[in-house]
């Protein structure tokens, strides 16, 4: 999804990052499957839902508008802070164990991560690009709006991880998709008057399609991210996320022919050890 934002914030004119996210899918679903409180959700997780999709928004908005002014590497090492924090979020607020060792694979999976990306502030010699995939040179001043960017989307989606945990299995995962859609389209809503943003439609079968993947992608990515960490503690859960690099790796080289070097295979096998470790180790019981 992160790829597929990049290359669709090159169009001319540039599609921003706050257009509507599908809403009505969600509450067709439950209605057809006749799920309690279609819109409202459940009671006493109301307030939590909000908070969700209000964090969940600034989670998504700060990546989206990240990738107008950094590399793919650069976001993506910069926004898998978020797993660390949000394992700390849950050991603080939501009293979830958290081993020691539990930390350490934390943190050699975004080693890990830093080997694959090679982010330029970073590395002298970042990831090999092909020729017609570079992106222009953002300037110094660009560079911080994009890292600030990426702390807030730090900050988003550790709340948002945190507050899903918390919410658990007292509501259905559409629910929570359903609140999330409904005030990222209120919020993006309100940012599009407030900045002059102007509505922007597609004007070629390739504008559309990328839209739609992004749509189907993201939609997917977010349904079963909110039902794992209904089932598994937010360190346990948040530390799979470290994934998405070895995926990032692959994607890459089949669709930009961007062979994967030697440190992209360190990295890999660091992620893949870390993630191996992670579900073999027997959960810590929280106190």
């Amino acid at each position: 999804m992160n790829i597929l934002v990049k290359v669709i914030n090159r169009l001319d004119p540039p599609v921003h990052p706050l257009e509507g996210i599908t809403l009505i899918g969600c509450v067709i679903y439950m209605i057809i499957k006749r799920i309690p409180d279609p819109i409202t959700g459940p009671k006493g997780v109301r307030m939590l839902l909000i908070f969700r999709g209000i964090t969940g928004f600034f989670g998504l908005i700060g990546l989206y508008w990240s990738l107008q002014y950094l590399s793919v590497a650069d976001t993506t090492v910069l926004t898998f802070l978020a797993p660390l924090a949000t394992a700390l979020a849950g050991w603080i607020f939501l009293k979830e164990g958290y081993s020691v060792k539990q930390g350490v694979a934390a943190v050699f999976s975004l080693l890990g991560v830093v080997l694959i990306a090679r982010p330029p502030f970073l590395f002298e010699s970042p990831a090999v690009i092909p020729v017609g995939h570079q992106v222009p040179e953002a300037t110094p001043a660009e560079r911080l709006i994009g890292v600030g960017a990426c702390m807030i989307s730090v900050l988003g989606a550790t709340g948002a991880y945190t507050t899903i945990r918390a919410i658990g299995k007292r509501a259905h995962p559409m629910h929570v998709m359903t609140f999330f859609s409904l005030w990222s389209t209120i919020m993006a809503s309100v940012g599009m008057v407030v900045f002059k943003i102007p509505v922007v439609y597609p004007r070629s079968w390739m504008w559309s399609l990328l839209l739609i993947l992004i749509g189907v992608f993201g939609f997917t990515a977010q349904t079963l991210l909110t039902m794992g960490l209904q089932r598994e503690t937010v360190s346990r859960g948040a530390t799979g996320m470290y994934v998405q690099a070895l995926f990032a790796v692959v994607l890459e080289g089949l669709f930009f022919g961007i062979i994967p070097s030697l440190l992209s295979v360190l990295g890999a096998a660091i992620i893949i050890s870390s993630a191996i470790y992670v579900v073999l180790t027997k959960p810590k019981r929280s106190t």
